[in-house]
């Protein structure tokens, strides 16, 4: 499915080049056995990648183009929607931190680096914001070590989601980040890799928890509501390095339990506060993706 917290590639990568062929050397279908936790693996698909080819990206190999291409011919309008995915992070950060005055966010499944970063648009607000992404995916990371080298304020942590209390603890994360301010914690387009079994709004509950009232959570997530079809393409993840669960819209909102909606609430990608002037499309359910942000009381 579409995963937001993608971003592209270090340089400005929409039209850019493909990814070359594995290099000799590199782990191939012939190499079972290596995790791509902490191995570099071209021969499996990665919701990071598949997400760069849909934004233009160049940071993407055959097997994550294959698995786009067959994402493209069930959702047509996939593409746009990556793009409203990007918006909406872009719309989110400017409000959070321009209106509300959030300066500290933590951005959970980054992804790939692209043009238009969280902390891109939060410096563009305010250059005293601070912002710490994370993820575990070993090309993600070094990618967003390269693009964060010499930028103060920004840093990526290794870490996966699953264990927010390793995430909290993380003295790169707590050199930057203050518990007893208002913070963001972006979740979009990672919480449809976690399982039910993995209680994401537990996770959710226990990241925020820490922080005091005002913070607020940013959520974007696949739903098969108006299109059927999204739980087909989310099948085609079983052979991915991560694993897609659909959740029905009032699915989603029960992730953000305890917290409350900011207005317009939860709402079809394009709809979330969309910059004045903007022309609202006539398929926005095209979007396949739900978004909402949230506050602690």
């Amino acid at each position: 499915m579409v995963n937001s917290g993608n971003r592209g590639s270090v340089s400005s990568s929409v039209g850019g080049t493909p990814a070359p062929e594995p290099r000799q050397g590199m782990p191939s279908t012939g190499s079972p056995g290596l995790d791509w936790r902490t191995n570099f693996r071209p021969d499996i698909p990665s919701a990071a990648r598949v997400y760069d080819y849909l934004l233009g990206g160049k940071d993407n190999y055959p097997v994550d183009r294959e698995l786009a291409r067959s994402m493209m011919a069930k959702l047509p309008n996939v593409r746009t929607a990556a793009q409203w995915n990007r918006a909406f992070l872009q719309r989110v950060v400017r409000y959070l931190v321009g209106e509300i005055g959030i300066r500290q966010i933590i951005d959970i499944g980054a992804g790939l680096p692209s043009v238009g970063n969280t902390h891109e648009v939060a410096f563009d607000v305010a250059r005293d914001a601070r912002v710490v992404y994370v993820d575990h995916d070993p090309v993600v990371l070094a990618h967003g070590r390269d693009m964060l080298q010499g930028i103060r304020n920004a840093v990526i942590i290794e870490h996966d989601l699953l264990e927010p209390e390793a995430i909290l603890a993380d003295p790169v994360l707590t050199k930057l980040i203050d518990f007893s301010e208002p913070a963001l914690l972006m979740f979009l387009g990672i919480l449809h890799f976690v399982s039910d079994d993995a209680d994401p709004a537990d996770l959710i509950t226990r990241l925020h928890a820490p922080f005091p009232s005002g913070s607020h959570v940013a959520i974007s997530h696949a739903t098969s509501d108006a299109t059927p079809e999204v739980r087909d393409v989310g099948r085609d993840f079983d052979r991915a390095t991560e694993q897609v669960h659909i959740r029905t819209r009032a699915e989603v909102l029960d992730l953000a339990a305890g917290l409350e909606p900011v207005p317009p609430g939860l709402v079809w990608l394009p709809e979330w506060r969309p910059d004045p002037g903007t022309d609202m499309p006539g398929n926005v359910t095209e979007s396949y993706v739900c978004a909402l942000v949230a506050t602690k009381p």
